[in-house]
């Protein structure tokens, strides 16, 4: 029986090439309906992850369940549940857009590709060029394309690996919300990306791969708490102001702009310590145009996670 609230579990997957180990016992689960972000250095395992769970390949030890059924046990049940879209399209350029959509429907079963593919095209606006080759397309239409293939037969599960490499601006937005709409017609999206403004914009939960193991996991806020340091920045009315406050500052980290009188200052992040700067500089009769706070972003995290799992090497 299926399990009732999470679509996916890896328990201590573990995978090698030949003497390289790849994954060392990473172990997660994705809640039903969410979409779940798996982040990592180039070569952390991300790829391999991904192909474990979709069937492509096979685990050395520990087990995988995708909709309630083993990757390895019952792959037939896992393949006709789930959908993958790789790094790369996987359009066959022989054919129009409408034809590769109609192709992929029958193979599917689905009871009428020709109204599947009119859909899909006007979803993904590709109406007007439906009877071009695909070997014409661009690099969006492309990938816009192999999304819209990817969504044939209504998977229950969705993997999409580094869905945005390669698209510009607006076909990136584009996409974002394709993922979304999915996520809240209750479909699960599994996904990587190396762009930490992604996983932040549609992660509802995110683990960091390093070393082969989930090494941090959680929503992007919780994540953000792991680095108590947050940065403070005040603006002056003029380059007097900034400079005296930078020196009255001067046990404090500091990075002046000159071109905008202003002083971004690290801190601990508690409400102790803002209290006692604001407080130097009012003894010191230096008025303070402008104050923001700005927290640790998730690339600040990342960074910070990896390299001191990296020195634990």
């Amino acid at each position: 029986m299926a399990n009732q609230t999470q679509a996916i579990i890896v328990n201590n997957i573990e995978k090698s090439y030949k003497k390289v180990s790849v994954l060392r016992g990473a172990s997660f689960a994705v809640e039903r309906g969410a979409i779940f972000a798996l982040l990592g250095s180039n070569g952390a395992g991300k790829t391999t992850m991904i192909n474990i769970l979709t069937t492509l390949s096979d685990s050395d030890k520990g087990t995988a369940e995708v909709d309630g059924f083993d990757v390895s046990k019952r792959p037939e049940d896992v393949r006709k549940r789930i959908s993958l879209t790789g790094q790369f399209a996987a359009v066959d350029d022989m054919l129009t857009a409408r034809e590769n959509l109609i192709l992929i429907a029958e193979l599917r079963h689905v009871e009428n590709p020709s109204r599947t593919a009119d859909e899909l095209l006007k979803q993904f606006d590709l109406v007007d060029a439906a009877d071009r080759r695909t070997i014409t397309f661009s690099g969006g239409m492309r990938r816009r394309l192999d999304i819209a293939m990817g969504l044939i037969g209504n998977p229950s599960v969705i993997f999409f690996d580094e869905p945005t490499t390669g698209l510009d601006p607006q076909s990136r937005n584009a996409m974002w919300k394709t993922i979304k709409a999915l996520a809240k017609k209750g479909t699960t999206v599994f996904l990587t990306t190396q762009y930490l403004e992604e996983a932040d914009q549609l992660a509802d939960k995110i683990a960091v791969l390093s070393q082969g193991k989930i090494v941090a996991e959680g929503t992007p806020q919780e994540l953000k708490k792991l680095l108590p340091n947050g940065k403070i920045e005040l603006v002056f009315s003029d380059q007097n102001d900034q400079h005296g406050a930078a020196k009255i500052l001067s046990r404090y980290k500091v990075v002046q702009d000159d071109e905008s009188y202003s002083l971004t200052i690290m801190t601990d992040g508690s409400i102790s310590q803002i209290v006692a700067i604001f407080k130097l500089i009012a003894d010191a009769h230096i008025e303070v145009t402008e104050f923001s706070q700005k927290t640790p972003t998730l690339d600040d995290v990342f960074l910070k996670i990896v390299s001191e799992n990296e020195e634990k090497k």
